[in-house]
């Protein structure tokens, strides 16, 4: 297993910018906003030929005893207890704070390496950066600029040298937020979406079996998209725990702008989408605003219905109508009642998302799409657009997530989109491919005589 170091600080001293650096990417938000990250955020790092895991999380506020602050607070204290080093990140322009030097008490008592990072030290003397953090007692405090790159090799060197066992024989890390590991490692990767408070992270709290990203009663408590690894009856996933999305008319502000564009995203990097639902509230535009857009960018689709056990008979018939009506255009979707609360059905919802990333992911021989194509001619002809009948010739796969089914012959730019979607559900129905779109082109070959005709 790899070692873990864990970015702890103090809101808006820039441990995502670090966090960012460290891992060569953009996964964490980054604005100049405290308390902009809440949840333990993880990412794959590398030092010239170690790898390791680093942890973001949110500010820290040792001495906060409810509230979303708390609930931030004990994300940090578990990365804490779960890291193999802790990186302390402080800030050389405003200096040391009380607020540091309380965190600097915890730190020393948490049995872990602490290293002190006196981050924005850019075009700053080294003594003049780090003095006064030399009253922290945690050792030399090492200065770095997270977002120029300044001696944050050298940090890393100094952080993983401290910790307390080497990369073979580390603790397990409860995350991983690569891309590339989701997609090389055989993981299904699976974006929790809905409107804000239905319920999203206290699912994927119960998906994984722990108090890994904060569940509380208030909308918007969640404001990035964060990645959680976990293996269940011999799969292995990985969540996407998304921030709630409004209509576009009540967004307001940089964070909730910047949340919603890292939930597009999520939509994007995921095999399956699990479009969250309220029982209790009902169906909403949102919601099948959000269904467009799992629908426009190809992904298997999975309705979840929350709060199920909390909804009355009423209230359950009324949602089953209004999901026939107004997400009609995604019916491919299994449907699921849930309630994340109570975790039931969370072994029914796994077998959905099972399924559609099985769908998603489906081979489909060219013989068999031909042969299939030729039976739905049978059945239907393309209609005549004047003198002319699009000719359907043969079709072989395009792509997989979504399933593309690329068809041949001529003319086939007079096909009506009604006769495409009559496609689209005979190829589905044909190869039995449940909870994810299909889709359809048109190639028209090159006329080869249309040279000589043009010569006569």
């Amino acid at each position: 297993m790899l070692p873990t170091i864990a970015l702890v600080g103090r809101p808006n001293v820039g441990k995502s910018t670090l966090f960012n650096r460290l891992t060569k990417s953009r996964n964490a938000l980054v604005a100049d906003i405290p308390g902009l990250t809440r949840d333990r955020h993880y990412g794959r790092a590398r030092a010239g030929e170690r790898d390791y895991l680093v942890v973001d999380t949110g500010g820290f506020e040792p001495v906060a005893t409810s509230g979303i602050l708390f609930e931030m607070a004990k994300q940090t204290r578990t990365a804490i207890a779960e890291c193999d080093a802790v990186v302390f990140v402080v800030d050389a322009r405003t200096g040391l704070t009380p607020q540091d030097r309380t965190i600097g008490e915890l730190l020393r008592r948490c049995g872990r390496p602490v290293i002190v990072a006196v981050n924005k030290a850019e075009g700053m003397p080294r003594e003049r950066a780090t003095a006064e953090f030399h009253e922290l007692a945690l050792g030399e405090p090492w200065p770095v600029s997270a977002a120029h790159g300044e001696n944050v090799r050298d940090l890393v060197e100094i952080a993983l040298d401290r910790c307390a066992m080497p990369a073979e024989s580390a603790p397990p890390a409860a995350g991983d937020a690569s891309d590339a590991d989701a997609a090389t490692g055989g993981r299904i990767v699976v974006a929790i979406v809905g409107r804000p408070n239905v319920g999203k992270s206290t699912l994927v709290n119960a998906l994984v079996g722990e108090e890994r990203v904060i569940a509380f009663d208030e909308p918007g408590t969640t404001r990035d998209s964060i990645r959680l690894d976990f293996d269940a009856r011999g799969r292995r996933y990985t969540l996407i725990d998304t921030a709630g999305v409004r209509r576009r008319a009540r967004i307001d502000g940089t964070i909730e702008k910047f949340s919603v564009i890292k939930t597009l995203q999520s939509i994007a990097d995921a095999h399956v989408v699990v479009l969250l639902l309220d029982a209790v509230d009902g169906i909403s535009e949102q919601d099948a605003h959000l269904a467009g857009h799992v629908l426009e960018a190809g992904r298997a689709l999975v309705v979840a219905i929350n709060k199920w056990d909390a909804a009355s008979r009423e209230q359950r018939e009324a949602v089953r109508s209004d999901i026939a009506r107004k997400l009609a255009f995604v019916d491919f979707a299994q449907q699921q009642a849930i309630s994340a609360r109570a975790r039931q059905g969370l072994g029914e919802l796994l077998n959905a998302v099972d399924a559609a990333y099985a769908a998603a992911m489906a081979r489909l021989p060219t013989p068999r799409l031909t042969r299939t194509l030729q039976q739905a001619v049978l059945r239907q002809q393309p209609p005549r657009a004047g003198m002319v009948r699009p000719k359907l010739r043969y079709a072989h796969q395009g792509g997989m997530n979504p399933p593309i089914v690329v068809i041949h012959g001529s003319a086939l730019r007079h096909v009506p989109a009604a006769y495409r979607r009559y496609l689209e559900h005979f190829f589905a129905d044909a190869f039995q491919l449940r909870g994810t779109p299909l889709r359809i082109e048109f190639r028209t070959g090159a006329n080869p005589w249309a040279d000589t005709t043009a010569r006569r």
